[in-house]
């Protein structure tokens, strides 16, 4: 009985070493499959694992294409120009030496005239004639107008629907129609003696209300006579040519 037992113990437990040795072979790859073999020119081949890792590697991938596409766009822009720096719009005046331009002054601004240059002065000219109309200046009236035209005064207000009270109120700006029947003004036109000089006296005096002083006097031949520019300001004590 006793042997039987031993028997049985001894079946036993070679049969769980049997086991134990089949796990582990089972378990763990050979070393040698690991090695390259001495001597042999062929590289190991691994196999990449699926899943994952896989996703994460093309990700990778194609983000380090975009990159690089990318950096080739940028570098072929900034060899368009030097510098790297595209214009966005047209440099505005006239090309001439190479990065350099010539600005052409817009239109309407006043140059400072070089150095030993005298501006011309533009002085309007004198109304010809009879015009059809007239626009009363400041310090002007009606029969400043027909005297200076050489015109009938009676006609004028007559044209015009005027009286003698109510020309005399007329506003600067008003607009006069000149009569064109060639009948002269009744009277003396000059009121005041000329060639001379008028000296401003008045902060209401005007290159208007003093031609009208003087009568036959048209205002741009005081204008020409002293070479003044627009607006025409005058002074107190200033003193004017009358031609």
């Amino acid at each position: 009985m006793i042997k039987k037992l031993s028997l049985i113990f001894i079946f036993s437990l070679v049969a769980m070493l049997l086991l134990v040795s089949c796990q582990r072979a089972a378990s763990q790859a050979p070393l040698a499959s690991l090695a390259t073999p001495t001597g042999s020119t062929t590289a190991a081949t691994v196999e990449q694992p699926t899943g994952l890792g896989q996703v994460q590697m093309i990700g990778t991938t194609q983000m380090i294409q975009t990159m690089t596409a990318i950096s080739v766009q940028t570098k072929a822009a900034q060899t368009l120009i030097p510098g790297g720096v595209q214009p966005t719009s047209t440099p505005v005046g006239t090309l001439g030496t190479p990065n350099t331009f010539t600005l052409v002054p817009p239109t309407g601004v006043v140059t400072t005239p070089a150095a030993g240059i005298t501006p011309v002065v533009i002085v309007p000219t004198a109304t010809p004639g009879r015009p059809a109309s007239y626009t009363l200046m400041t310090g002007e009236f009606p029969y400043c107008i027909a005297r200076r035209f050489n015109v009938n005064q009676a006609e004028l207000l007559t044209l015009n629907g005027l009286t003698s009270t109510s020309a005399n109120g007329l506003q600067p700006g008003a607009v006069l129609h000149i009569p064109q029947s060639g009948n002269p003004f009744v009277g003396e036109r000059a009121l005041h003696p000329h060639p001379g000089t008028f000296t401003v006296s008045s902060a209401n005096d005007t290159i208007y209300s003093i031609a009208c002083y003087y009568g036959n006097i048209d205002p741009t031949q005081i204008i020409a006579a002293n070479s003044l520019v627009t607006p025409y300001t005058l002074h107190i004590n200033q003193a004017l040519s009358i031609p």
